[in-house]
């Protein structure tokens, strides 16, 4: 009987914690971070974290040149966690290894002429921890702590894409209306060179006749 009432509790626990974990991903907001890199510019950002912090790191290169930077990722101990040379795009998950501060940077130095705008999204997954005392936790507690901290990994993974890809298609659909533009714009003024030309060689036949005339 004492075995069925804990894994009621066991179970009921973890409906709860899981009703708690998709309540707050779905209120939560993973918002992209447009910077404006210079030519051989470089720049980098920090986030602390605990060791066993899940780093989500997202990345597109929106604006500028070849659409390619340079990315890479420092450790506390500064060991370097990920290089990337000349990418348009990418998406890379590690954990921390170590607590401290932890750098990623953009380097568009590879360009001499050509500035670069990257939109960026980095989101964090703390390791959920339980709270309960020895004596209150037994054997099956470290599976419904992994079970929950994958649940929880998951299901952010899952809305930062889902966010990040909206940013991509507003950004696309901003390139699209940008191109539709200048294509308008570029007919009207090859309509209007038509026009002019036409209207040149009219007059000058015009001319042309009117001195064979008087000839």
């Amino acid at each position: 009987l004492l075995k069925c009432i804990s894994l009621f509790l066991q179970r009921m626990m973890f409906e709860l914690i899981f009703f708690a974990v998709l309540n707050f991903i779905l209120n939560s907001t993973v918002l992209g971070v447009y910077i404006n890199i210079d030519a051989n510019e470089e720049q980098c950002f920090l986030e602390r974290a605990t060791a066993g912090t899940k780093m989500n790191l997202m990345f597109e290169v929106v604006e500028g040149g070849f659409l390619d930077i340079d990315v890479k990722i420092v450790g506390p101990d500064n060991k370097e966690v990920y290089r990337g040379e000349r990418e348009s795009s990418g998406k890379f998950a590690f954990s921390a290894h170590i607590d401290g501060v932890y750098t990623y940077c953009f380097s568009n130095r590879m360009s001499t002429l050509t500035p670069k705008v990257v939109l960026f999204t980095m989101h964090l997954i703390e390791a959920y921890k339980t709270t309960g005392t020895p004596d209150t936790e037994n054997a099956n507690s470290p599976k419904l702590d992994d079970m929950v901290n994958e649940l929880r990994s998951a299901l952010l993974s899952v809305k930062q894409e889902q966010e990040y890809m909206q940013v991509r298609q507003k950004i696309h659909r901003a390139i699209n209306e940008s191109t539709n533009s200048r294509v308008v714009m570029w007919a009207v003024f090859e309509a209007f060179v038509l026009v002019a030309m036409t209207a040149g060689q009219i007059f000058y036949l015009k001319r042309f006749f009117e001195i064979r005339r008087v000839v």
